[in-house]
């Protein structure tokens, strides 16, 4: 696993007790991503072209549990919020505070989307074993310190399916240590951020009793570099490109996963 050596995943306080008794800090890394910063890297032709590849994928991949509850852990971003509410599934969203759900509430009060919004710790869930059908969390592992506690949540509450996504190590992010300045040019509020194996990942599923049933990279070049060009017809064209060359399918990132019980 690589960690891009910038800024820290936000953090904050009160401490909370681990069941020895030691004292952490909660992890609140969605509160950036609630943000209408963060939501401005996805503004523009390149921007919605991302969020309609992010769109199209979870809904390909939630296809065989129609219209069933869906938990969307740190998903104040709003960025499934939509197409999940006009797709009829019943839509939770936790937050880790309730700044991170003043984008749902726009939305909601402008008719678009309907949907419950809960604040609770993300790494302890305020929710009963198997409460949802399937559990969504996007743009959240690779912020976690303590990541293999998220997972051990999402699949604790899960009752058939999860989905995640996460920055692929087997992929042209190898080479974003060289490029960090750029994507800090370009996306200004970047973060640092963990990189996994799927090894790593399918391991930490295992563990918990699931395994990767399904995973789709999402792109083949960086998506700083596309935001950097900021030219839709090159995104389309060159990820094209290389779906067609079959790069895309080994050395892709994002790589949006589904993990089920069994």
């Amino acid at each position: 696993m690589f960690c891009y050596p910038q800024q820290r995943t936000t953090r904050i306080k009160p401490l909370s007790l681990l069941e020895d008794g030691s004292a952490v800090e909660i992890e609140v890394p969605d509160i950036e991503t609630s943000s209408e910063d963060y939501a401005r890297r996805f503004a523009g032709a390149v921007g919605n072209h991302f969020l309609r590849v992010q769109e199209k994928l979870c809904l390909e991949l939630l296809r065989p549990w129609p219209r069933s509850t869906v938990l969307d852990v740190g998903g104040g971003h709003a960025q499934l919020a939509i197409p999940l509410a006009a797709a009829g599934y019943d839509l939770t969203v936790l937050g880790s505070s309730l700044s991170c759900g003043e984008r749902l509430s726009r939305l909601a009060a402008s008719g678009a989307v309907k949907s419950t919004f809960v604040t609770g710790d993300l790494l302890n869930l305020p929710f009963p074993d198997g409460s949802y059908d399937a559990v969504i969390s996007l743009r959240l592992l690779s912020h976690v310190h303590r990541w293999h506690q998220l997972v051990r949540e999402l699949t604790r509450v899960a009752r058939h399916a999860i989905l995640i996504d996460y920055p692929s190590l087997t992929s042209v992010n190898l080479a974003v240590p060289l490029l960090f300045k750029l994507k800090k040019k370009v996306e200004r509020n970047t973060r640092s951020f963990l990189c996994f194996t799927r090894k790593e990942v399918s391991d930490a599923f295992r563990q918990n009793g699931y395994f990767i049933s399904d995973a789709r990279p999402e792109f083949f070049l960086p998506m700083a570099l596309h935001r950097a060009f900021n030219n839709l017809p090159f995104t389309e064209r060159s990820e094209r490109f290389f779906e067609i060359l079959r790069l895309t399918r080994f050395l892709g990132s994002p790589i949006l996963i589904r993990a089920e019980p069994g």
